[in-house]
């Protein structure tokens, strides 16, 4: 009780609103989440982590703005942030069905096409709990490889979840990032973390993209991220995207090359099996395949 009244009293301090209501919800591993009835009666949620990491909340907040400001895939509306907690518009869960999966491809489409300034962001963020380096550089190759991919492959090999000899395979693909990268293309916005976790399907028909490791970047990684652990609807996202903004000829066999970043961040937080799904990965990136 002393925990939801502590909750609601630094909610209403951020959003100027009373309220009526605390309701603990299912938030992840990271975060505490509670549902908070407001006093002009709508709902919001809040997400609280005590001594979160520096910046933690605030590139977050950051990102879902700069998502929604592209008015494509639909993006809960930040009330209020601070260093230990976020409050967002709620939106209330429902089941998947085709018609949101074909307004998501399609949103999509139109958010990646808001574009970005650079490869890369203005500030570091954060995937999960871990740091994630976004200093911009002027082409994707060059940001995926030094940015996004061997960074965890160091922190895996410091974390023992790469061998050496992993390791080396996958910073030997990296070395023909240039040869396998595809077309160049313009700076995407993308949401950075999109599996299928960070989708809400809504009671309206609608699904919203939430919980950002936002920055410029190639299209075709959001859509390789939502692939890597499955989403419901999958191919009417995919197809209703394509309808949209065709993706580059060889876009199917860039897949493991766009998931080798978020199986290598799983193998530094969490260890297992990843480690070998990266190596995995990064193997087949250099193998031609038909599409």
């Amino acid at each position: 009780m002393a925990r939801m009244a502590g909750t609601a009293a630094r909610a209403e301090a951020l959003i100027g609103h009373g309220v009526v209501s605390t309701t603990p919800v299912a938030g992840g591993d990271i975060c505490t989440a509670t549902r908070l009835r407001l006093s002009d009666g709508r709902n919001a949620v809040i997400k609280t982590r005590p001594q979160a990491p520096a910046g933690f909340f605030r590139r977050e907040a950051e990102g879902l703005a700069w998502l929604r400001e592209a008015g494509g895939a639909p993006v809960p509306e930040v009330l209020g942030v601070d260093d230990e907690c976020l409050v967002l518009s709620w939106v209330e869960p429902g089941k998947p069905t085709s018609e949101a999966a074909e307004q998501l491809g399609r949103g999509l489409a139109t958010t990646h096409g808001a574009g970005a300034p650079t490869f890369g962001a203005a500030d570091d963020g954060y995937i999960g709990m871990a740091p994630l380096p976004n200093r911009p550089l002027e082409t994707w190759p060059e940001f995926y490889a030094s940015r996004r991919v061997m960074p965890y492959v160091r922190a895996a090999l410091d974390r023992k979840a790469l061998t050496v000899e992993q390791a080396g395979t996958i910073e030997a693909t990296m070395r023909r990032i240039h040869d396998i990268a595809g077309p160049q293309e313009p700076v995407s916005r993308l949401h950075g973390d999109l599996w299928s976790g960070n989708v809400v399907w809504s009671t309206e028909g609608r699904a919203w993209i939430i919980d950002p490791a936002a920055h410029g970047g190639h299209r075709e990684t959001d859509l390789a991220m939502l692939a890597l652990f499955g989403a419901p609807h999958l191919q009417r996202i995919l197809d209703a995207y394509q309808e949209a903004a065709p993706l580059a000829d060889g876009w199917r066999r860039r897949v493991p090359l766009h998931q080798l970043h978020p199986l290598l961040v799983h193998a530094v937080m969490f260890g297992g099996s990843y480690g070998s799904r990266a190596t995995a990965a990064a193997q087949a990136a250099l193998q031609p395949r038909d599409d």
